[in-house]
């Protein structure tokens, strides 16, 4: 391939030494967590100048294999980034990503053969019933309110890293248990409340093992306080372990080596900068990347969301099945692409226009020396290219940025609060009025009143939300009270790690 071992080299290395906070900043603020109204679609897209248009995605997805026909001719009297800039102000955007298989998922984000998926993102593979939570992945059914729920979980609920099995309430670090309540840092158990650092137990409380009949009892009467339940979730400790990995660094890793600066990762080696990655082996030289899940996976520098055993994979957002790209920007089952928006089956092409593999190999070599003399060439998307309001993306809900050394970078900021669209006939309540809607029954059965499904709820922040359906079944199925904060914050919870 000519010279493009010699410029990966010179991208991996400068990598390799990027700090945490400057990955969050440029990698991680290309992924929002909330939906917003645009265009009259709910998209992840606001309405900013920095994009054209957005298309609902099944009209976007019948133009998709035509966008080569918008392909431009590389112009080196521009840098790289403005001729970027010109072919991404030049395509209509798709309001939310939706891949093959799903159902009723049309406002949910990046989601794949997955069923009944609401106000949810990264939701993948054979998952159902998903509300309100963040990277819920294979076989994993009925979870709310979560952060990164892997592998056949069954009834999670305000709950974060649960790996396999089922009924995990307000919990955290999880990994092959049951019926876990207020936990955390489980491994291998079963009926366990207030419990921390814990392997193959059952019937405990407080780590104190009990006889089976003396901890149901107490079960029932803790599960009785159900005013309790937010607080003790947002008191509980947020100590974590790394199970089975050595020479490792930060938050909940398992079975890994030589890693630094993650939040959950599972089976990696050699790797740094990363926030939740699932369903890996043999992966090694990954840098700088947000969310990903596969199989296999190498050398994968600077990248916002990807699946499908990729490799090769530089400074680009949303890829799928490809290989050998360089700033590109939603491709699937690509190779040899630079600076190209969401192709789909194509291969060495630049800012979306076809070439020979000789052309491609001659021009790529032109434009990377035009890149590092204007000492570019390792850079991810810059500022005035992110379309998303900082504040409302992943990387302000990892870390606690401040508004000023944001908007010094040029990044959005968005001041207003978010717009709720709520009807001049709703009835407002407060969450001081929740006791009017929950209740014991006088045979201690605990009660949800279906006309709290007609209400909008205004938590103390002044916040407002809703109770829907799916949720409503939920809590009533599983004893639950209602929730008081709105369901972005109870996501954030999430992420909490101090």
């Amino acid at each position: 391939m000519g010279n493009l071992d010699y410029w990966q080299d010179k991208m991996k290395e400068k990598r390799k030494k990027t700090l945490f906070n400057d990955f969050l900043k440029e990698v991680v603020s290309w992924y929002p967590l909330i939906l917003s109204k645009n265009n009259w679609i709910i998209s992840r897209y606001p309405n900013t100048p920095r994009i054209k248009w957005i298309l609902n995605y099944a009209d976007f997805d019948k133009l998709r294999d035509s966008l080569t026909n918008k392909g431009i001719k590389y112009n080196f009297e521009l840098d790289f980034f403005q001729n970027y800039l010109t072919l991404f102000k030049s395509i209509d955007l798709p309001s939310v990503i939706s891949y093959a298989g799903n159902e009723n998922a049309w406002f949910a984000d990046t989601v794949l053969n997955s069923k009944n998926i609401y106000l949810s993102s990264a939701v993948i593979q054979n998952c159902e019933n998903v509300l309100y939570s963040f990277n819920v992945k294979e076989n994993s059914n009925n979870v709310l309110n979560s952060v990164n729920i892997i592998d056949g979980c069954e009834n999670i609920y305000l709950s974060s890293w649960v790996i396999k099995w089922f009924n995990i309430f307000y919990s955290r670090y999880i990994f092959n248990s049951n019926n876990i309540w207020f936990s955390r840092n489980l491994i291998g158990c079963s009926e366990c409340i207030f419990c921390e650092n814990l392997e193959n137990k059952s019937y405990c409380i407080n780590n104190q093992e009990l006889q089976k009949e003396e901890y149901f009892t107490k079960k029932s009467q803790i599960l009785s306080q159900k005013k309790e339940f937010l607080n003790r979730y947002k008191k509980s400790s947020i100590a974590w372990i790394n199970v089975w990995s050595q020479n490792i660094k930060w938050h909940f890793i398992f079975f890994s080596e030589n890693v630094e600066n993650w939040y959950f990762a599972y089976q990696i080696k050699n790797w740094r900068n990363v926030i939740l990655w699932w369903w890996t082996k043999d992966n090694e030289n990954v840098y700088d990347v947000f969310t990903w899940w596969s199989v296999w996976n190498v050398d994968l520098y600077w990248i916002t969301w990807a699946w499908a055993n990729s490799s090769n994979l530089y400074n680009s957002a949303h890829i799928v099945g490809s290989s050998n790209l360089y700033h590109c920007y939603f491709l699937e089952n690509c190779s040899f692409c630079i600076w190209c928006i969401w192709l789909r089956n194509k291969s060495y092409c630049i800012l979306n226009k076809e070439y020979s593999k000789q052309d491609w190999e001659n021009l790529a070599d032109k434009i990377f020396t035009q890149m590092e003399s204007d000492w570019i060439l390792w850079d991810f998307f810059p500022w005035n290219l992110n379309p998303f309001y900082f504040n409302d993306t992943m990387a302000n809900v990892v870390w606690n940025f401040t508004k000023e050394e944001v908007v010094a970078n040029w990044y959005l900021w968005r001041d207003s609060e978010v717009k709720v669209d709520i009807a001049d006939w709703a009835k407002i309540i407060k969450i001081s009025d929740l006791n009017d809607y929950e209740w014991y029954d006088k045979d201690w059965n605990w009660q949800i009143n279906s006309e709290i499904l007609k209400k909008v709820i205004i938590d103390s922040n002044w916040h407002y939300y809703k109770i829907v359906p799916m949720e409503y079944d939920f809590l009533k199925k599983h004893n639950l009270p209602l929730p008081e904060i709105h369901w972005l914050d109870r996501i954030k919870l999430g992420f909490k790690f101090d």
